[in-house]
């Protein structure tokens, strides 16, 4: 099963930005990002203290959803 992270970064590079891209382009840049995490709890806590943008949870939760149902 690959990481939450792998999963978001088909998000990068869009033409034409939207918050799923902003998400993924901001997880790759932040060093910090738990990278290796297949767990919803430990990223969404992380985005709850290092959110960076104010819909970035609900951009989250969405994602997460796709995730799982890949």
């Amino acid at each position: 099963m690959q990481t939450f992270y792998q999963f978001l970064m088909t998000y990068r590079g869009k033409l034409k930005p939207d918050d799923e891209s902003r998400l993924a382009e901001w997880a790759f840049l932040d060093h910090l990002f738990p990278k290796y995490s297949t767990s919803y709890q430990e990223i969404s806590d992380y985005l709850e203290w290092n959110s960076p943008f104010s819909t970035a949870l609900v951009v989250f939760d969405a994602l997460w959803e796709k995730y799982e149902n890949q």
